[in-house]
């Protein structure tokens, strides 16, 4: 049975753009996954990557054209420049941190809610009330929110070690434990395609 270590920021618009093509994936192929939130600012740090608000001009005009295609592509609304955005990430990191060890809940639903929070429905995902809603709409008890905060930190902080000695350098980015690697929620179908032995 395949396992997929994926990375992501509960920032990232591509993270979003996945929706819930992961899940799906892994329930095709009776693959098991662990979500790793990290700090995608600290990972563009230490791996050459460069924040939003720093890159050039060009680069920063193609994005605000391919993520609407892209929320087009895949039917999911998208507002390009949300209200909260950038916020904190820690709060909604660290619940679903903690929602993952006491599991009961659906796990990939929480992310996809945490990231329509902040995409969709403008909604600030470092508040608590946010936070709260997310783990009960998802399953889990919503009192997460307020509880390991300081194991949340550091497996957040953990994570983004994983993931630089993975070689991991943006979000979404998935890595099978076959050692194969995908960055981008484009790259869904190439890990479908890995998984079933064709690529």
């Amino acid at each position: 049975m395949a396992h997929i270590d994926y990375y992501f920021s509960t920032l990232s618009p591509f993270a979003y753009l996945a929706g819930g093509g992961l899940e799906e994936i892994a329930a095709r192929h009776g693959a098991t996954i662990t979500y790793k939130p990290l700090d995608i600012l600290a990972l563009f740090a230490r791996t050459g990557g460069t924040a939003p608000g720093d890159r050039h001009p060009s680069r920063n005009a193609y994005r605000a054209q391919e993520l609407p295609r892209q929320a087009r592509k895949r039917g999911l609304p998208l507002n390009l420049k949300p209200a909260f955005w950038p916020t904190n990430p820690a709060p909604s990191s660290y619940a679903i941190i903690a929602a993952q060890a006491a599991g009961g809940g659906d796990l990939g639903a929480l992310v996809q809610a945490v990231l329509r929070a902040c995409w969709a429905e403008e909604r600030n995902i470092a508040e608590d009330d946010v936070v709260r809603d997310c783990l009960s709409r998802a399953g889990f008890d919503p009192g997460l929110a307020d509880r390991g905060l300081l194991s949340g930190a550091e497996t957040y902080a953990a994570n983004l070690e994983a993931a630089v000695n993975a070689g991991v350098f943006g979000a979404p980015f998935y890595v099978v434990d076959d050692g194969q690697s995908f960055w981008g929620q484009d790259r869904l179908e190439d890990l479908d395609l890995h998984l079933s032995g064709k690529l």
